[in-house]
């Protein structure tokens, strides 16, 4: 009998709670405090309801770690950037890369996908395209149950009695103030600073140029003639989304007379770099570090050719741009070869690390340490944008600067910042199964040990009966007629 997609989902659903509760996926409840829920204190406060965010949420409650809250600035299905401000077709990452699953084959991105589709579309697929990955996440965060307050924002974290002091604001403005003990920071690639901007794009009207990151429609390049800066990924992304829409012409200026060709991640996706990069003495973290930041991402072979298929893309290698002028209603592009000029320019220009970029961590410049405040790189090591990302501890806790900031230990960046003290292992697929047992077992471990002298109380305290010793009526029966 034929089935409906809706009916091979559920059927998918049913299968994977069952799996579930074949190995146990959900332990036993902690043992309960007189307290627990004193003065409305969460557990763990996760920020970011993306592939992280959603995934640390499943293993917390593998793990049996009540009171977790979720939060995203999105609305509900538009979480992370897939439909958002990404443009690639479709992801980078390999199909077969486990994700949020974390270990359960009915939670995968094959069985959803083989349910909808069949197996033979799941053999015929080359990558998951950017859409389906939402869908699948959407999917995902229902089956397993995971709770998100959508629509919600982190605008400032302060100290507080026993843990953080949380300003969380609503879409419509209004505000309020939550408790927790431990903040996760599972933001993405942007959540230790934001896009990096140039300073004379930063002189040209806002008008004039977009950057990856923004989520808007492009349908306004339509006949226009468009430049972008850089050659990268997102600069491929930005050039195929940009002629399909219509644009008249692309012209793409890269400082390097060559494209970058090799993924850094397809070296490091082996169990010694990603399961312990994290334990290697800090110079051998910062060497590593600053090798892997010098590998440009290259965009993916079927962006690279779609661009190239379009007799409006040209290629600028080799041709810093020197400087950006308006000249009349067009931009004015001064580079290494010659003079251009664009309707709008794009910005292929990545991140950088850079907390007064973000609202909600300015505060905490002061009180963090980064990286030149924990190690002098020999002479000829130094890299000044390596030295500008925070120096994280085992369990992607921000360190104190100063003894009086020993409060911010309780944050934990789960992003992309997190890459030069943990390796590549908070910020994408590739790192995800190594990533999230580090922090969830760095998140059980502080909870249980903050609370062991109530724990110690609570077991001094058990009485809970397992045996009997009552005599059963038909042996004392048996032993009076023996008597």
């Amino acid at each position: 009998m034929k089935t409906t997609p809706d009916e091979r989902l559920r059927a998918l659903e049913l299968r994977a709670h069952d799996e579930m509760a074949r190995v146990e996926a959900f332990c036993a409840d902690w043992p309960k405090l007189v307290d627990e829920d004193r003065h409305g204190l969460h557990s763990v406060v996760i920020c970011g309801a993306g592939l992280s965010g959603l995934s640390i949420a499943f293993a917390l409650k593998r793990r049996g770690i009540r009171s977790v809250h979720v939060i995203d600035q999105s609305e509900e299905g538009r979480e992370g950037p897939w439909i958002t401000c990404a443009r690639m077709q479709t992801l980078r990452s390999p199909k077969y890369l486990s994700g949020p699953d974390l270990g359960i084959p009915s939670l995968t991105l094959r069985s959803w996908y083989e349910a909808l589709n069949g197996a033979d579309a799941w053999d015929a697929l080359d990558k998951i395209s950017r859409q389906d990955w939402m869908a699948y996440l959407t999917w995902f965060r229902g089956t397993v149950g995971i709770d998100v307050e959508n629509s919600t924002m982190l605008s400032s974290i302060d100290p507080a009695e026993g843990g953080l002091a949380l300003t969380l604001t609503k879409g419509d403005g209004a505000s309020r103030t939550m408790t927790c003990r431990h903040l996760v920071m599972a933001t993405g690639i942007d959540g230790c600073g934001g896009p990096r901007i140039p300073a004379m794009v930063r002189a040209l009207p806002k008008s004039a140029w977009t950057h990856s990151n923004e989520p808007i429609s492009i349908d306004f390049l339509g006949g226009r003639d468009v430049a972008i800066l850089g050659g990268g990924t997102s600069s491929f992304d930005w050039a195929v989304a940009a002629l399909e829409i219509g644009a008249r012409e692309v012209t793409m200026f890269a400082r390097s007379a060559d494209l970058p060709r090799t993924e850094v991640l397809a070296w490091t996706n082996f169990p010694g770099f990603l399961g312990h990069f994290a334990d290697l003495p800090d110079l051998e973290r910062w060497r590593f570090a600053h090798l892997y930041f010098n590998f440009k991402v290259p965009p993916t072979q079927e962006q690279y050719d779609r661009a190239c298929r379009h007799p409006g893309f040209i290629m600028q290698l080799g041709c810093g741009v020197r400087e950006l002028s308006m000249d009349g209603g067009k931009i004015r592009l001064t580079t290494a070869n010659g003079i251009f000029h664009a309707d709008h320019l794009l910005l292929g220009t990545g991140y950088e690390i850079n907390f007064a970029l973000r609202p909600e961590l300015v505060g905490l410049i002061e009180a963090t340490a980064v990286w030149k405040d924990r190690l002098q790189p020999p002479q000829g090591e130094e890299n000044a944008m390596l030295a500008g990302h925070p120096y994280l501890g085992p369990g992607f806790e921000l360190m104190p600067r100063h003894a009086e900031a020993g409060w911010v230990s309780r944050i934990h960046m789960f992003n992309a910042g997190a890459l030069a003290s943990l390796g590549p292992i908070s910020n994408g697929v590739t790192g995800l199964k190594y990533g999230v047992p580090r922090i969830v077992g760095a998140l059980v471990k502080a909870l249980f040990i903050e609370d062991s002298n109530r724990y110690l109380e609570a077991l001094a305290a058990y009485d809970e009966p397992h045996f009997d010793p009552g005599i059963d009526e038909d042996v004392t029966t048996s032993r009076e007629v023996l008597a």
